[in-house]
């Protein structure tokens, strides 16, 4: 009878060690189809239609106008230049995937510099503070090999002004990223939990199989 136990649990072991390695073996869960890549809308002066711009399009394109905003701290100046100062604006939507998550107005040709607005209200429903924001150098020629219709600007040096936090975050340009983690993390949960069940029945088996032994 010892021996047959034996048995019976070297083969239990090997069926639990099976099917947690044919379950570890098998595809992964199927994913949603993804989210369109992010991207950026412009619209402004001289745009008779939305400027689009994608990630999987304009990959460039897209980082250099999001890295227009992507530096501004958590406040600005309560007021900026004078309207007549501005010169065109520029509004920028910042999407992930195909929903926009932030607004910001961008004034490329500002008496002083460039000029960044952002309003408090943004079209995720987040409030921010409103505020002025000195922009980079380099924004009036990002605009423009973006497809903006601005004068080329020849004087445009490297880099700009600015500081603070990024109010953006990196993963706004792989919006598919969060979801590839919760799959992950679902995968694990339902090969532990197999796991368990496996556990669970093979020992109820086991016992019941024992009990009905003794009791003959």
């Amino acid at each position: 009878m010892v021996r047959r136990m034996r048995r019976l649990a070297a083969v239990l072991a090997g069926g639990l060690a099976a099917g947690l390695f044919s379950l570890a073996l098998a595809d992964p869960v199927k994913a949603a189809p993804k989210p369109a890549p992010a991207g950026v809308d412009i619209t402004g002066a001289g745009l008779d239609a939305p400027l689009r711009l994608r990630a999987d399009t304009h990959a460039a394109h897209v980082a250099a106008v999001i890295d227009q905003v992507n530096f501004l701290g958590r406040t600005g100046r309560a007021t900026g230049p004078k309207a007549a100062e501005l010169g065109p604006k520029y509004t920028v939507v910042v999407l992930s995937g195909d929903k926009p998550k932030q607004t910001y107005d961008l004034y490329p040709q500002a008496v002083g510099g460039p000029r960044v607005y952002r309003p408090a209200k943004q079209p995720d429903a987040r409030r921010t503070s409103a505020g002025w924001f000195l922009g980079r150098l380099t924004m009036s020629e990002t605009l423009r090999t973006a497809g903006v219709p601005l004068e080329r600007q020849f004087d445009t040096v490297s880099g700009g002004v600015g500081g603070g936090e990024r109010v953006i975050p990196e993963d706004s340009l792989n919006p598919a990223k969060g979801i590839d983690e919760a799959l992950g993390e679902l995968q694990r949960l339902l090969l532990l939990n197999v796991a368990v069940m496996l556990t669970i029945t093979f020992g109820l088996a086991g016992i019941a199989l024992l009990i009905r032994r003794r009791t003959r």
